[in-house]
């Protein structure tokens, strides 16, 4: 059962946790709560509400193993290792070769964790494709239904739009989205955000690629869409670009001891970011990025801080 508490009780609380954020909730009951004082950041899904984890898992190359089963052992376990940290979003696509086969051989293997939230792409230009996309896909992951369904690089995106919206309607998804990646085709990805009835979004933006600040996440915020964020270490070029520098003093402040949860602290703590999807194919890695979602979030001070000692090295 869940736990209630009054709002004076609720004040008292917060005020005696100084390190919960504005966007951070607990997860579990109060009892709980006060054994264990450190945030388990969610952010909530704008349309409905719904609380996600704020670190996700992409699939784009690191799941792509075929049928190689010592592979697949291997992705199942980092899967495990997801679930277990209290992961969620799990996103993959067409494109991405054997990534959807391998993500529903590993979750058959877990017995479909709870909390898992499925994610999944339309990768054509043919609305018939996409349909039948769909079905090949669910019949890959294992699962009756996705939880979201987004139309990849914008392809063939008013065709898709009208399948997924058909299927929303009618109960059998719950979320509709579309993608970018690379910082590409922003000026349509604007222009959808602005007049199409869409849940989510997903771009990429980290430490170097930050035009999305300028335009796309405060559209999504000021229009209430989800906001997913791929390519966090550029597909672990800016992971190599900082290996060698220091970590600055300060990120002490935010409980963060790699930079790679430097750098996905800074992503997830904007306030129009829902989620970030790091890929990785370690269970180490893994296990690393999750660690984000506990300690202190930046405020938008030290944010500024981080980008500028970033731009620095």
């Amino acid at each position: 059962m869940k736990s209630f508490i009054d709002r004076r009780s609720l004040v008292k609380f917060l005020v005696a946790n100084t390190a919960l954020s504005a966007t951070a909730l607990w997860a579990g009951s109060l009892p709980t709560l006060a054994k264990t004082p450190t945030p388990f950041y969610q952010k909530p899904i704008p349309k409905t509400g719904l609380m996600i984890p704020a670190i996700g898992m992409g699939s784009w190359i690191t799941f792509n193993v075929g049928n190689d089963e010592f592979l697949r052992n291997e992705r199942t376990k980092v899967l495990k290792a997801f679930f277990e940290a209290g992961g969620g979003l799990l996103d993959s696509s067409p494109m991405y070769g054997s990534s959807q086969e391998v993500i529903g051989y590993g979750l058959q293997q877990l017995n479909f964790p709870k909390g898992l939230f499925s994610a999944t792409k339309v990768w054509t230009n043919f609305q018939s494709q996409g349909v039948k996309q769909i079905k090949t896909a669910k019949q890959l992951w294992g699962v009756k239904q996705f939880d979201l369904l987004q139309i990849h690089n914008l392809a063939g995106w008013e065709k898709h739009l009208v399948t997924l919206t058909d299927m929303k309607e009618k109960g059998r998804l719950r979320y509709i989205g579309i993608t970018t990646s690379h910082g590409r085709r922003h000026d349509e990805v604007e222009q959808i955000m602005k007049t199409k009835n869409i849940d989510f979004v997903q771009f990429t933006y980290n430490m170097h690629d930050r035009e999305a600040e300028q335009r796309l996440l405060p559209l999504a915020k000021d229009k209430g869409i989800a906001v997913i964020i791929n390519r966090p270490f550029q597909r672990g070029a800016l992971i190599s670009h900082l290996a060698s520098k220091p970590l600055p003093a300060f990120a002490k402040e935010i409980d963060c001891k790699s930079w790679p949860q430097f750098l996905l602290k800074f992503i997830i703590s904007h306030p129009a970011v829902t989620c970030a999807i790091p890929a990785t194919s370690k269970v180490t890695h893994c296990q690393e990025n999750m660690a984000t979602m506990h300690g202190t979030l930046p405020d938008a001070k030290m944010r500024a801080q981080m980008s500028a000692y970033v731009d620095t090295l």
